[in-house]
């Protein structure tokens, strides 16, 4: 695989992380959970899931893994106790066949069954790291056989030519209203310097817009490339977009930034993330209008997820060590409130790194990558019964490594039910390739 795949500091943050988990000791539950997978790695499946799955109408899951460069399918099993079974889509064929190469964000599902993602390297960009040829990333489709059991095709939509355009798509897509979809790249946009000694830029937020004709080329437009903060500043702009991006109804454009803002003591010149928007231009051929919504200090600091409304316009979200809720602002000067939630305790909870999601009672769910009593959890927020209660934090589960899952960092999702899914980069049955599972009341 390609060497330097994160930035330095997250792997430094997960190097430690790592050593305290050896430790672990199984965590007490409030919830069951159900490994559905355990991926076996090798030359024939994938292995450290990432990004969201996603259902379609039949109630089978998708979802795609980092290493082995694979999309995957799960069918629910066919009688009360049976086991879900993995059928692997496609296996990307990396730069030197033009094909993508390693996703690093989970699917987007149309109403026709196509999925929709996109791969950090591979396609027919420039992008070199330590001398090697390694492309700029894709975004692709995948499409269902037109007979049950056919192979599924795959079309790269777009191959980000040069790093200006965007360089390591990362975090899940998101669909507006006309079939447009919205990303972000860790790297590249064409601005910043002092982001990464290995990838060029800051960072981008991209749109991609369909053809309009059928065979045509979909057309990709840079929203807005970020440019960090300066040598020898305080404060600047964003850096290192994560993805997970959300709209609102005047086609806004909201998500986090790992970096960049405000340059916290001891960050390295770096910084501790932003929240953002980008407003649609007022004219067709215009540039979006970015404004920085919070800058997260020190204690508050690398919200490492995107966020999520709630129906009353409220942004909520986390960072490595807190849950957070944005207010839009009521006065003139524009600022967004920030109230934290709920601040991650060590050794229960830390480190979350997928979006909230709200059940329709108005709770938050999520998950944390690590914990000193366990290999990571899942964990619910209740509201509070009046106007500025506190919001209660519960674990409602757990994990405790292989067998079972380890280090979930992807958003949940509910089934009809009210169970919710997702995956553990690590763990399972075969040598800790991680897992899809499932938990439940």
């Amino acid at each position: 695989m390609y060497p330097n795949r994160y930035p330095p500091a997250v792997r430094r943050l997960l190097a430690f992380f790592t050593v305290i988990l050896a430790l672990a000791v199984p965590a007490s539950a409030e919830w069951k959970e159900k490994v559905l997978y355990s991926f076996q790695g090798g030359s024939n499946d994938g292995s450290v899931p990432v990004g969201a799955v996603v259902f379609d109408k039949a109630g089978n899951l998708y979802g795609a893994t980092s290493d082995g460069g694979m999309v995957y399918q799960l069918a629910p099993p066919t009688k009360p106790g049976g086991a879900w079974a993995e059928t692997v889509l496609y296996v990307f064929q990396g730069n030197s066949q033009g094909d993508g190469a390693s996703p690093e964000g989970g699917l987007v599902i149309d109403s026709a069954g196509n999925l929709y993602g996109t791969t950090a390297y591979g396609g027919t960009g420039n992008c070199v790291l330590l001398g090697s040829s390694v492309g700029c990333g894709t975004v692709y489709e995948l499409s269902p056989p037109k007979q049950k059991g056919g192979p599924w095709t795959e079309s790269v939509l777009y191959s980000f030519p040069t790093p200006k355009q965007g360089y390591f798509p990362h975090g899940d897509l998101v669909f507006d209203g006309a079939g447009n979809l919205y990303g972000a790249t860790m790297f590249g946009g064409g601005f910043g310097t002092t982001c990464n000694p290995y990838y060029k830029y800051c960072g981008a937020v991209f749109e991609l817009s369909p053809p309009k004709t059928k065979g045509g080329k979909w057309t990709e437009k840079v929203l807005y490339g970020f440019k960090g903060i300066s040598n020898g500043k305080q404060i600047g702009d964003g850096a290192n977009p994560n993805g997970g991006l959300v709209l609102d109804g005047t086609g806004a454009v909201y998500g986090t930034t790992f970096i960049g803002g405000y340059n916290c003591p001891h960050n390295s010149g770096q910084g501790c993330g932003t929240a953002f928007k980008l407003a649609p231009p007022t004219m067709k051929s215009g540039a979006c209008t970015e404004t920085v919504l919070h800058r997260f200090e020190l204690g508050e600091a690398n919200p490492s997820a995107g966020m999520t409304f709630d129906g009353g316009g409220y942004l909520y979200g986390t960072t490595v060590g807190m849950v957070f809720k944005l207010a839009s602002p009521t006065t003139k000067s524009g600022r967004w409130k920030e109230t934290i939630l709920s601040t991650f305790n060590n050794d229960e909870a830390y480190g979350p790194g997928g979006a909230l999601v709200f059940d329709t009672a108005g709770n938050l769910y999520g998950t944390t990558q690590y914990a000193k009593t366990s290999s990571g959890t899942v964990f619910r927020l209740k509201p509070p019964s009046r106007d500025g209660g506190i919001w209660t934090f519960a674990i409602l589960y757990g994990f405790t490594g292989s067998p079972d899952g380890a280090f979930p960092g992807a958003k949940l999702i509910f089934d009809k039910h009210g169970n919710l899914y997702s995956t553990t980069a690590a763990g399972g049955t075969s040598s800790g390739y991680g897992t899809v599972f499932e938990v439940w009341p």
